[in-house]
């Protein structure tokens, strides 16, 4: 054993890999994405490891691994959940062979996701086991344990971490490698009363699962995972304070400051361990719930005072003396406990003196980045026109801000492409555009090009190909050829595939005008959206330009300039394309370029009225 400074995602990775995880597959998704790269840079040699394609080709690549008796690891964010569903919930009936371990990361806030959604909800309507750690150190233990209870009872397993445990870094004691567990898959058996899903085999699959699930309920009553603490002796030792999750650690560093209490930390909050709450509550008369993100625990504990006759009221999220959406904090789990135990929310001595507020810095596109230029390209191209612009998720939703304000729908990924068709059935005068990014193309988008040409839609498909995952930490896709095998280190991508041309993709689909071009040839890109759009059917233009990310630091020189004596302060290139490198010096009232940040696109060049910007556009 020895200790290593970690991310909890990192914590997890090598976790897996001690436990001997034969199989690791996911899709990216922050707060989840750094538990895949790690084991690709981590694994040992019978480690597989892959980004597939979309998290439902995930959850079913794992689940034939586990079939075959590998142990598996399956990752991915909250949302990717709802892509995973159609699978994960038949395989719960269907079962495993080998251990597997679905690692699904939460986002309260959210900080970076469309919704606040609860795994552990979701576990218990899948009716699988769920593992929610409090700690980096305790995700290390937990997805090892997880994996021993998958095999032992075979069934997949949640591990549910929140965004906080998922990015914080400690101290983690950590098996070497020479203590890893060696895990030998023993390959696919034929029984298709085992492995073929039937109505008659799934009714007697629930039965089984639900008296699994009582079971799991007593085992976690009796195990080390769920911990009561008994409260100081000065301390009232009729309150009571229950929590799960990043939210637990919050209680402990609240009680160095009011005192320690009578506590319940809930690490398996499916099965809820029964007998161990009954245990919690007997003798207390009031408790406080924090957990993020539902009422999971809280609702648990009522049902549990209430089924035995508990003279305790229970508070949290349904009574709001915990707030009940975005992410709980040391001083807010502190408040509320000093309120709740002492009636008051300050702690006396303490400076009140508000902080002072921190500067706004909305998202935006980075300097250079080419979807600008496609969304401006565009928004000239169909100016005048009743269009409509349907979004998708990725950096590109962030062509949403003003100026470009070329957003006007985002639901989920590839929903663009539904939406567009929707309203193009209901005002079929519009104009209905659908943007995509290359990475989401793949993962969601072409059922949706395809319902489009089968039912003989109208609407202009704009995919945005910047040769990478952008988003979430520029990870490889099928357009770039690039996979996680063999890389040691996986900025570098090293081994090669044959790319999935998209252009072939959309051909081969149906779609007949399929155009590439560069959005940064602004007048090319413009006269390219007016020409295909106004033909019938559904049509695509593919605008390629890289990240601007992929092309490193910004080098020197390489920027644009303005001529002071020729600009004449109109501001219109700061005003159309909202560019973070171009500002407007107020005394001077000229176009200033902020040479740290310009990379020298030439997109503003283009716009210019008098031709003041020049300069190395590359």
């Amino acid at each position: 054993m020895h200790k290593e400074f970690l991310m909890g995602n990192e914590a997890i990775a090598l976790g897996a890999l001690a436990a001997g995880v034969n199989l690791v597959c996911g899709y990216p998704g922050t707060p989840s994405t750094e538990v895949l790269e790690t084991v690709a840079k981590r694994r040992t040699e019978g480690t597989y490891v892959e980004w597939s394609v979309n998290e439902k080709c995930a959850m079913e690549v794992a689940a034939g691994a586990a079939y075959a008796g590998a142990r598996t690891l399956v990752t991915m964010k909250q949302v990717g959940l709802n892509v995973a569903s159609d699978p994960l919930m038949s395989l719960e009936y269907v079962g495993v062979k080998g251990g597997m371990v679905i690692l699904v990361a939460d986002d309260p806030g959210p900080i970076s996701s469309q919704t606040e959604q609860d795994t552990r909800c979701f576990a218990a309507f899948s009716k699988l086991p769920c593992f929610d750690p409090s700690s980096g150190e305790e995700a290390y233990r937990m997805v090892q344990e997880a994996f021993e209870l998958s095999e032992k009872y075979k069934t997949p397993v949640f591990l549910r971490p929140t965004t906080r445990v998922c990015h914080g870094y400690a101290d983690v004691e950590v098996k070497d490698e020479s203590e890893y567990s060696e895990h030998k898959a023993e390959g696919f058996v034929k029984d298709s009363k085992r492995w073929v899903i039937f109505p008659k085999l799934s009714y007697q699959a629930h039965i089984n699962i639900e008296a699994r699930n009582e079971s799991l309920s007593k085992v976690f009553s009796s195990n080390e995972l769920n911990v009561l603490t008994a409260g100081a002796d000065n301390m009232p030792q009729e309150v009571g304070i229950a929590a799960g999750g990043i939210s637990y650690t919050y209680v402990k560093e609240a009680e160095k400051k009011i005192g320690q209490l009578r506590t319940f930390k809930v690490s398996t909050p499916f099965p809820f361990p029964e007998e161990k709450a009954v245990e919690f509550l007997t003798g207390l008369s009031k408790v406080l719930v924090f957990e993020e993100l539902d009422p999971v625990i809280e609702r648990a504990l009522i049902y549990v005072a209430g089924k035995y006759e508990l003279p305790v009221k229970i508070y949290g999220k349904l009574t709001h003396h915990v707030q009940n959406s975005g992410e709980n904090t040391r001083d807010s789990v502190l408040s509320a406990m000093r309120e709740f135990v002492e009636g008051k929310t300050t702690e006396e001595g303490t400076d009140k003196t508000a902080p002072p507020e921190l500067p706004v810095r909305p998202p935006v596109l980075c300097a250079g980045c080419p979807h600008r230029a496609s969304f401006y390209a565009v928004k000239q191209a169909m100016k005048g026109k009743k269009t409509i612009f349907c979004g998708d998720i990725g950096c590109y939703t962030l062509g949403n801000a003003m100026p470009l304000d070329m957003v006007d729908t985002c639901l989920c990924m590839g929903a663009g492409l539904g939406i567009a068709q929707g309203v193009f059935r209901t005002e079929p005068d519009t104009s209905c555009f659908a943007f995509v990014g290359d990475s989401t193309f793949f993962a969601s988008a072409i059922p949706g090009v395809v319902n489009a040409v089968y039912n003989r839609a109208e609407m202009t498909l704009i995919v945005l190909d910047n040769s990478t995952t952008a988003m979430t930490g520029h990870q490889p896709h099928p357009g770039t050829g690039q996979v996680m095998m063999g890389v040691k280190d996986p900025a570098t991508y090293s081994d090669v595939t044959s790319c999935v041309d998209i252009e072939q993709v959309l051909k081969g689909i149906g779609v007949t005008v399929v155009e590439t071009v560069n959005p940064l040839e602004l007048e090319t890109a413009v006269e390219t959206v007016k020409r295909v759009s106004d033909k019938p059917g559904v049509k695509a233009i593919i605008f390629r330009s890289p990240c601007i990310a992929l092309k490193g630091a910004v080098k020197p020189g390489n920027h644009v300039t303005v001529d002071e004596d020729t600009c004449i302060g109109c501001g219109k290139c700061i005003r159309e394309i909202g560019c973070p490198a171009l500002y407007m010096d107020q005394e001077k009232k000229k176009v200033c370029v902020d040479t740290s940040l310009c990379t020298g696109c030439g997109l503003c060049k283009s716009l210019c009225p008098v031709n003041a910007i020049g300069g190395a556009a590359r």
